[in-house]
Parts: structure tokens; sequence; C-alpha cells
């Protein structure tokens, strides 16, 4: 009886370590050389972007998969454009203003930081434009022209207090402003400094 309770604690245990564990973003970007980049999302890039500065080329390591980054500059905004490892595109978002965002949603998504966190600073803003069934071409046509769009989500990374203290949090609304999803992140990878 003891041994089956010891067991039974145990599993528990491990189950809500695996909860915890499984919210947390451990992501590490690195960057790469072009050559490195899938040939695929080259290709893509090369067809749908024309006329972009300064493009930079990261691989993401997640807790749960490797993505790829290509981050540019393209008529005053800056873009990030990230595929998988298939070269496939996931996503486009474009760092913006909170005045860019509709007064509606951007109230909504202040009133969940309010409601959740004692005091917060949100560090970037970025509307997003998902891979859903669209044509890769009419993604990049949408994000390039920044329209808002009911498919949009806006990623916000915040650095907020809670009763543990300060932590850096990535959170997901979508286009009305609605919560869908939060993740804790790492502080960023500073193996780069030498001491």
């Amino acid at each position: 009886m003891k041994n089956t309770l010891k067991k039974i604690a145990f599993i528990g245990f491990l189950f809500c370590f695996q909860i915890s564990y499984s919210q947390y973003k451990y992501e590490r970007e690195h960057r790469i050389l072009k050559s490195q980049f899938p040939a695929l999302a080259i290709a893509t890039i090369d067809e749908n972007v024309v006329n972009f500065k300064r493009i930079k080329f990261y691989k993401e390591t997640d807790s749960t998969k490797v993505s790829y980054e290509a981050k540019l500059k393209k008529d005053k905004l800056w873009y990030s454009i990230e595929f998988n490892e298939e070269g496939m595109l996931e996503d486009i978002e474009v760092l913006i203003e909170p005045t860019d965002v509709p007064n509606d949603t951007y109230a909504k998504i202040t009133d969940y930081l309010n409601n959740n966190f004692t005091k917060y600073k949100i560090k970037r803003l970025q509307q997003q434009y998902p891979s859903n069934k669209e044509q890769v071409k009419d993604i990049f046509k949408n994000a390039f022209q920044n329209l808002i769009l009911s498919s949009n989500n806006y990623e916000i990374m915040v650095v907020g207090k809670k009763d543990e203290g300060y932590l850096d949090y990535e959170i997901l609304f979508d286009a009305n402003g609605n919560f869908k999803k939060i993740r804790t992140s790492l502080p960023p990878n500073y193996d780069h400094v030498l001491y």
C-alpha cells in the first residue's frame, strides 16, 4: 500500500513538473549565413520581396522545434519572416507601435495586462500575419501593405511583475484583442560575452 502511494505521488510530481516545464519558452536565436538557411525559404523571399535593406538570417532553437527567421527592413518597417525546418512559411511579423493597433483591440490587450500583472512594460509589439490556407503571395502582399485583417494576431513581449517577481512573457492576442496564449521567456543568451 505504501509503495503504491509513493508511486502515485512520484507520478503526480512528474506530471506537475512537466506542466510547469512546458510553459517556458527555451528559445535561442543564432545568426547564421545565408548558405545555412533553407533553400526553399531563400527562393520564397527572392520571389516575394523586393527593395529591402539589411537582411539577416537566424536559426531559432525552441524547446519544441527549430525554425528559421529572416529579418529585414522594407519601406521603413522591420519585418521578421519565419519558416519551418523544411523552408515553408510560418508567419510574417511587422514591428509596430501601440498607435498602429485599433483602439478597441488595444484597450482589450491593456485590460488583460492590467488584470494579470501588478506592473508591466511592453518591450516589443508585432503584428503577425500567420500562414493559414492563404497563398504565400497573398500573405506577403498583406504584410507589406500592413493591412489590418481579421486573421492577424498581435504578439507582445512584456516584462511583467507577478507575485514571484519580474519575468519576460510572450503573449499572443487575436485581431480583436482576445487572449490566445502566453509563454514565459528565458532571459537572452549571453554566451557571446567574454569576461
